[in-house]
């Protein structure tokens, strides 16, 4: 069964997360939240206690039909020292695979990686000396290029959850659900 990956770690900004989340499953994909632990619980970056759905060992890397990488701090650097998931994101940037990171993540995360060099990007403005390479649209709120999708940060958690919907079911499906929610 093909399903998003959403990756937490102490300190990740839950609306960034927890929209897509909840966005994605309006659209009827299967979604799974990650601790990057094995501690099934995750504090969020404004002390809100989130249960996963898995821990990291648990996840079934060959099931992911995209990987989502939240902002937060320090929630982005806790998902950047993870050496297995920094791993996975490289190896799913080389086979093109869907990548998707949102206000710190993709600079610190992509952008440090040299995943987005050439690429149009967004993230939060503050990391937009990590977009090493990139093209950094700062004027939009979500940005795709290829198989990477970027966000802003926590004012861009919406059209960066539709962009994601709409790359896996259509923007059709995409619509259905933006009007559903009055955006």
């Amino acid at each position: 069964m093909k399903r998003v990956y959403v990756m937490l770690a102490d300190g990740f900004e839950e609306i960034e997360a927890l929209t897509v989340v909840d966005i994605l499953r309006r659209g009827e994909v299967e979604v799974a939240t990650v601790s990057i632990t094995e501690e099934k619980w995750v504090m969020s970056s404004h002390q809100i206690k989130v249960e996963a759905d898995v821990t990291f060992s648990q996840m079934k890397e060959e099931e992911a039909q995209a990987i989502v990488l939240p902002g937060g701090m320090p929630g982005t650097v806790h998902l950047r020292e993870k050496k297995e998931l920094m791993d996975m994101v490289m190896k799913r940037h080389e086979n093109g695979q869907l990548l998707c990171a949102i206000c710190a993540a993709p600079g610190l995360i992509l952008g440090d990686l040299g995943i987005l060099e050439g690429r149009k990007a967004t993230c939060y403005p503050a990391m937009a000396e990590h977009m090493k390479g990139a093209e950094y649209v700062k004027e939009e709120k979500a940005v795709q290029d290829g198989h990477l999708i970027t966000g802003c940060g926590m004012g861009g958690a919406i059209p960066f959850s539709l962009k994601i919907l709409a790359q896996l079911k259509g923007e059709e499906i995409a619509n259905k659900v933006r009007e559903s929610i009055i955006y």
